[in-house]
């Protein structure tokens, strides 16, 4: 059976979505909760892919990110094997991190509530993105932003933070936005982080007006983006017993 590690740095940002894309493919998930002291591999060895979520810390310090070193290793251990691997928010940041990239505040502050993203058009060739409307408004929750890495190619982009999903290689993403999100999602969110929640346009009570709508849309590009990454998972591990056939 395939292995995918997921990590999760906070109790409301799992992996939902990529996690039940992962099972329908028959993907063994290996989740770690770094807040519930789990421990990170120190290489992606005899790992088939790497999910990292979201989280209130940087990926640029170690305050308060005891795993920082470890993920950001376990990351470009990952990018050097070719193990499918997706960051998503705080995620994204520690790929670019670990692939030599920068982080920093976003310059036009934070970025929270529904808003859209506008594919460019390597998307067309993407493995994950192919596609998919031009246009998706999708979930944004954070503060920093990152710089595309080196050899990295820029998949999507807004007004509010230019950077917001990138490919490094083949089969190495990094997506700043919650594209992973379901109702229940979105409702952890905003118990979890209400100060955060009202600084959305129209504060709190209109990002949980606007979720219905908005998942209702973004669902079918959600579900297509989380199945092919879970496939690529999958597929990996089939490359590998046919190596060890060899």
């Amino acid at each position: 059976m395939s292995s995918c590690l997921v990590v999760q740095h906070v109790a409301p940002e799992s992996a939902f979505a990529i996690e039940e894309a992962l099972l329908a493919r028959g993907v063994s998930v290996d989740i770690r909760r770094v807040f519930a002291g789990d421990d990170i591999p120190a290489d992606a060895s005899g790992i088939d892919g790497v999910v990292v979520m979201g989280g209130p810390t940087s990926a640029t310090s170690d305050d308060g990110f005891p795993t920082r070193m470890a993920e950001i290793n376990l990351l470009a251990d990952a990018l050097r094997a070719g193990v499918p691997t997706l960051g998503v928010c705080l995620g994204a940041q520690l790929v670019a991190v670990a692939a030599g990239g920068s982080v920093r505040p976003n310059p036009g502050g934070p970025e929270i509530g529904w808003a859209p993203v506008h594919l460019s058009p390597p998307c067309q060739e993407d493995a994950l993105f192919a596609d998919l409307p031009p246009t998706l408004t999708v979930l944004h929750w954070h503060g920093e932003t990152l710089d595309v890495p080196a050899g990295g190619q820029l998949l999507m982009s807004n007004a509010a933070c230019p950077h917001q999903a990138f490919r490094i290689g083949e089969v190495t993403w990094g997506v700043q936005f919650h594209l992973e999100v379901t109702a229940d999602a979105v409702e952890g969110f905003l118990r979890a982080f209400p100060h955060e929640a009202e600084s959305a346009p129209g504060g709190a009570d209109l990002l949980r007006q606007a979720t219905p709508t908005a998942l209702a849309k973004l669902a079918p590009s959600r579900d297509v983006v989380c199945a092919r990454f879970a496939g690529l998972v999958a597929a990996r591990v089939a490359q590998q017993n046919l190596v060890h056939l060899d």
